[in-house]
C-alpha cells in the first residue's frame, strides 16, 4: 500500500521584516493552505508569523521548527499548530531545510541565508522572494526568483516531485 502525506513547504524568513514582506508571507501561507500543503516555519515572529497567520486563516496546519528547549525559551507565535521545540539555536535551520519539501525565502537576515545555502546544497526546490541575491565564486547561480506571492507559489510548485 502506498503510503501518502500532505506536502510540507517551508517558508523562511527574518523575525523582523518590512510591511510588504509580511503582507507577501502572509499571502504566501494562505496560498500553501489553500493548496492543501502544510506550513513549516521558524515558529517564532516577522516573515514566520505572517506565514502561519496566512495558513491559518486559509484552513492550515502550521508547525514551528523552534530554536528553544521548550516554550520559555522561544515561545511560538499564535499561529502555530504543532510547535517543535529543538534546543539547537540556529541548528534548527538544518531541520527547517531538511524537512521541508521545498521552500519559499522571504527577505531574512543571515538565518535566512543559511536556510537558503541549505536547501541549495540538499538540493531541495527554492524559490527567493524580496530575498538575498547571490553571487558564488563570481557566477550568479540560478535560483527561481519571484515578484509575488502567487508567481512564487507557482514556480515552487512546478518544480515540486
Amino acid at each position: 500500500m502506498q503510503r501518502t502525506y500532505r506536502r510540507l513547504i517551508g517558508v523562511m524568513g527574518g523575525s523582523q521584516c518590512s510591511e510588504a514582506q509580511y503582507q507577501m508571507a502572509r499571502r504566501v501561507g494562505q496560498l500553501i493552505a489553500e493548496r492543501g500543503a502544510v506550513l513549516l516555519c521558524g515558529g517564532m515572529t516577522g516573515v514566520m508569523s505572517a506565514a502561519a497567520q496566512g495558513a491559518k486563516e486559509a484552513g492550515g496546519l502550521t508547525i514551528g521548527i523552534m530554536p528553544g528547549a521548550n516554550a520559555h525559551e522561544s515561545p511560538p507565535n499564535p499561529y502555530i499548530d504543532i510547535a517543535l521545540f529543538t534546543g539547537l539555536r540556529e541548528g534548527r535551520n538544518y531541520v527547517n531545510a531538511c524537512a521541508c519539501d521545498g521552500l519559499i525565502a522571504i527577505g531574512g537576515g543571515y538565518g535566512t541565508l543559511s536556510e537558503i545555502a541549505l536547501a541549495l546544497r540538499l538540493g531541495k526546490p527554492l524559490v527567493l522572494l524580496d530575498s538575498w541575491q547571490l553571487q558564488i565564486e563570481g557566477q550568479t547561480p540560478d535560483i527561481p526568483t519571484a515578484q509575488t506571492a502567487e508567481e512564487a507559489i507557482e514556480k515552487l510548485w512546478a518544480m515540486l516531485p
